[in-house]
């Protein structure tokens, strides 16, 4: 990667960790957004820099999207008004990802309209295993430049140091493609549960085969975290299999309501995320893979 030179790297509130990181390991600035709401809760944003002809890379954390994506967009638009070169955006969670078709008549494919929005106010965008199902990549819905940078590395790494024997094992058929990219980098054994349907309603796991594994440590391994009720359930699967209680291991904590008692109440042995999300569970390093992403933009010709 070239020297880095000219940029300026710019926290969102619930980002300054991940942005102090990332402008320690290019050697470049970081900024001062100052934020706060007024008394009827709109938000006001001023920046101390000056940005003036400089790449500006806005880092956020845009889990509770609805929250944040106002301050977000008034403060890309700032930058940009006060004479930024470019302006990046690192969001290491990209939300409303999920909701990629119709499934029911008058619902809002809401993937659409925020890659739009994102895509009118920033120059480039990198993120971490964005939920991509039905589409191919993001270019599908995103025009500007856009670096999707795998947690697999990060993940891999901290599980063979952690973990004595690991099996990692995914909860559904979805997850297949994270278990197996963790495994390839340590070249560890894998297997995924899959999904039994008994009727319309009635949809069950089943364990996979795991002849001659009984005696790993078992990790259970996902991309998004969010209600805990499958990997909850396959971690009573395992346990009732003769297993050792597993870790559950995921790249985006988002923990919605009573997810951590569904999950503690499973009897798994822990659960840790990589830092994409602020979460007590975030013990994964994700800042010098995204500081490789910004660095390549950065370097890169306008």
């Amino acid at each position: 990667m070239s020297e880095v030179k000219g940029a300026l790297i710019l926290p969102l509130p619930g980002g300054g960790d991940l942005a102090e990181s990332i402008a320690q390991r290019l050697d470049v600035p970081l900024g001062t957004l100052a934020w706060r709401r007024f008394p009827d809760g709109e938000s006001y944003i001023r920046l101390h820099d000056d940005p003036q002809g400089r790449d500006a890379v806005i880092v956020a954390r845009l889990d509770h999207p609805d929250d944040k994506f106002a301050s977000l967009l008034f403060a890309a638009d700032l930058v940009r008004e006060l004479g930024a070169r470019r302006v990046g955006l690192v969001c290491p969670y990209l939300p409303y990802m999920r909701q990629d078709m119709r499934f029911s008549p008058g619902e809002a494919v809401t993937s659409r309209p925020f890659a739009r929005w994102l895509s009118a106010e920033f120059d480039w965008l990198v993120t971490v295993d964005p939920h991509l199902h039905r589409y191919a990549s993001l270019d599908e819905i995103y025009s500007i430049a856009t670096r999707v940078v795998e947690a697999a590395p990060a993940l891999a790494d901290w599980i063979a140091a952690q973990v004595d024997d690991p099996v990692l094992i995914g909860p559904d058929g979805e997850s297949e493609q994270w278990v197996s990219a963790v495994a390839v980098r340590r070249e560890l054994p894998w297997r995924v549960f899959t999904k039994k349907r008994h009727g319309d309603r009635d949809v069950t796991l089943q364990l996979p085969d795991l002849n001659g594994l009984t005696g790993h440590t078992p990790v259970l391994v996902d991309d998004i975290i969010s209600s805990g009720t499958t990997m909850a359930e396959a971690a009573r699967h395992l346990i009732e299999a003769g297993l050792r209680s597993p870790l559950a291991v995921g790249v985006h904590g988002l923990f919605g309501e009573h997810a951590r008692e569904i999950l503690k109440s499973s009897g798994l042995a822990g659960i840790v995320c990589t830092n994409s999300v602020a979460a007590p569970e975030a013990v994964i390093d994700l800042a010098p893979l995204l500081a490789d992403a910004v660095g390549d933009f950065l370097t890169s010709d306008p």
